[in-house]
């Protein structure tokens, strides 16, 4: 029997709670194809911050690049300062492991209600993929009200390294911020994302960006897509602004397959994304190191007030976990990991279009662990 080995880190509020039944609902989808998982579980959140005072130390991120994978919940706690654990935690394990695809699939479930008038799950199905290392997210900014000089380092993704020596010289207190994308991070995210529209047969891929205002960062972004495309004749090739797409994505979802977008850009559109699927309870995210170690979550936060309810839908716990399974599958070649993901994702579309487990998010008053438990009987019976 094959044996993967899984760091879990399920974090703050909820997440201990959607997790669970994401481990429950993995452990009956991989016991059918005969593989198992070994799951790891690691305590950094809150509590253990207010405990001990500790985030992630470079002893923990190297034990954890020895597992197959990071399965994670979510982060935040009122009782912390708002940054601290996103960044000590969550960043830090996207940066050191440069999960450079943030990877999010946006698909309605029959059962599932969207928003959008007389959208059905076909007219619904699509990926954005996100750059996640770069972009205006490298931390490189400051605030100035009397002449200054800085040195700011890039800490991430294919820029890490560089550095830029800024004079300020303000007329007034100000803040700025830069944003910085290299040739090669831009070369790789969207070739990855023609790659995965091959490998799902997607028939194009869309680029977005707003070149035609920030010329400078945005305008390489083009210029890049424009020669990975050609490497891609069959994909056919779209172009879209930010402001624009956002328009498109609700009156048309019908018209994308796969679209790619710089850092700050894929995080705004892809939380409307997670609304015209039916909301952040069946949205999921796979930050993605094709060559390394990539972490897969649910996009919604730690949602610290329904902590311990169990009223959470954990529907996108459940997907991510899918998510991990097709991952695991294409790094190792391992066609039972993809057969697991099937069973996942039929499971969870039979118990939707059923109805007859619905949480509140849904409209329903069944239990976080109902949800999991009537998809895992789902799963024995397929």
């Amino acid at each position: 029997m094959t044996r993967y080995k899984v760091a879990v880190i399920a974090g703050d509020g909820i997440g201990p709670e959607v997790i669970g039944e994401g481990v429950k609902v993995i452990n009956a989808a991989i016991e059918k194809v005969n593989l198992s998982i070994e799951w790891c579980r690691y305590p950094f959140g809150a509590d253990h911050y207010l405990s001990t005072g500790e985030l992630l130390t470079e002893h923990h991120l190297k034990e954890l690049k020895e597992k197959d994978a990071i399965y994670f919940g979510a982060i935040g706690d009122p009782r912390v300062k708002p940054g601290i654990l996103e960044k000590g935690i969550l960043l830090k394990l996207r940066f050191y492991f440069d999960q450079y695809v943030n990877l999010r699939p946006v698909k309605l479930y029959p059962g599932v209600e969207t928003p959008l008038k007389n959208k059905r799950p076909e007219d619904i199905d699509f990926y954005v993929v996100r750059e996640n290392t770069e972009d205006f997210y490298v931390g490189l900014g400051g605030r100035a009200s009397a002449p200054t000089s800085k040195m700011l380092e890039v800490k991430s993704g294919c820029a890490k390294g560089s550095k830029y020596a800024i004079g300020v010289s303000p007329t007034c207190e100000q803040a700025f911020q830069i944003g910085v994308v290299s040739r090669e991070g831009c070369r790789r995210i969207i070739k990855f994302a023609f790659e995965f529209a091959v490998k799902k047969n997607r028939k194009s891929v869309t680029c977005v960006d707003k070149a035609n205002v920030l010329t400078e960062v945005y305008g390489l972004w083009r210029e890049v897509f424009e020669e990975v495309s050609r490497e891609y004749p069959t994909i056919e090739k779209n172009y879209a602004f930010v402001d624009a797409i956002t328009m498109w994505f609700v009156k048309n979802p019908e018209n994308y397959d796969v679209v790619v977008a710089p850092n700050m850009f894929g995080d705004i559109i892809t939380d409307l994304g997670a609304m015209i699927q039916g909301g952040l309870g069946f949205a999921a995210g796979g930050n993605i190191n094709p060559e390394g170690i990539s972490m897969f979550e649910p996009i919604h936060g730690s949602a610290p007030k329904y902590k311990g309810l169990n009223v959470a839908n954990p529907i996108a716990s459940i997907l991510a976990g899918m998510m991990m399974l097709e991952e695991l599958g294409r790094k190792h070649s391992d066609s039972d990991m993809f057969e697991a993901a099937k069973l996942i994702d039929k499971a969870v579309e039979i118990v939707l279009k059923e109805g007859k487990v619905r949480t509140r998010d849904m409209g329903g008053s069944n239990k976080t662990y109902e949800m999991g438990d009537a998809i895992v009987e789902a799963i024995s019976k397929l």
